[in-house]
């Protein structure tokens, strides 16, 4: 029995508007998912999950689809217009990603960084915000972090933390006690590497607000967070500018000695 697809609504992304316009113009060719895969140097299955939305396509194989419809750029302007806008389904697209990683490169200046929160600290965060299921919302983050951190490949990680989050006692001295030792757990592992930057460095380019880089085998893609939600940075160009930002932050942090060492005296403060 042939596999029935979920329909896909290109009026929800400009991400779902490209998958559907490629399967459009894929079966009024003719072309099977084959066909279509030998004209851009893919596997049949590679371009089902492109034209389900489930897989992202890149420039290289837009321009190969523009040349043999005769489209002119269309395919890649598309493609251009999809990475510069809002997506609502970044969230599931960026867990993919992480899912695959083979490093992720996150800082943060107001909270301890995701795949390191405990479960109370988690409740803390989201209780001074509008989450219309706590406990669901809680479940997602907690498996994410599991999604993450129990990979038998797992990515390395990164963290920049500025040393104000260390200093702000999220949901009392009780949930901040066990959320730094926790931290100091994480920060003993193999495959992480953790640093905080001090109040004394002064302003610096994490500014703006917090981001990550989610370093793929082929490609990196990047995040930044923003109030009401965030945006997932698909254009190789602007990725690149958010691992600049993120070296260019890591020159003013301690090195990882000093870091573990400025979490221990803080921890001594909510013990």
């Amino acid at each position: 029995m042939p596999s029935v697809r979920e329909p896909l609504d290109p009026r929800i992304s400009m991400w779902q508007f490209l998958a559907f316009f490629m399967r459009f113009m894929r079966e009024k060719a003719g072309l099977s998912l084959a066909q279509c895969g030998e004209i851009m140097g893919l596997a049949r299955s590679t371009v089902s999950n492109m034209e389900a939305g489930r897989r992202r396509p890149q420039d290289d194989q837009m321009r190969l689809l523009d040349k043999h419809y005769g489209t002119g750029l269309l395919f890649q302007l598309i493609l251009w217009f999809a990475r510069m806008a809002h997506d609502p389904d970044w969230a599931r697209q960026c867990m993919e990603y992480e899912k695959t990683s083979n490093a992720i490169k996150t800082y943060h200046g107001k909270a301890i960084p995701r795949p390191f929160q405990t479960e109370a600290y988690i409740r803390a965060m989201l209780e001074t915000e509008t989450a219309k299921d706590l406990e669901d919302e809680i479940a997602t983050r907690v498996e994410r972090q599991r999604l993450i951190l129990e990979r038998p490949d797992a990515p390395t990680l990164w963290m920049l933390v500025d040393e104000s989050v260390l200093a702000c006692p999220i949901g009392g001295s009780e949930v901040m006690k066990d959320q730094l030792e926790h931290l100091l757990k994480m920060a003993s592992r193999a495959d992480v590497i953790m640093r905080i930057v001090p109040t004394a460095a002064g302003a610096h380019h994490g500014f703006d607000g917090p981001f990550q880089v989610i370093c793929l085998p082929d490609r990196d893609v990047a995040y930044a967070g923003a109030q009401n939600g965030g945006r997932l940075i698909e254009s190789p160009i602007e990725a690149r500018d958010f691992s600049t930002k993120f070296e260019r932050i890591g020159a003013k942090a301690l090195p990882e000695e000093a870091s573990r060492a400025l979490i221990e005296r803080y921890l001594e403060q909510y013990s």
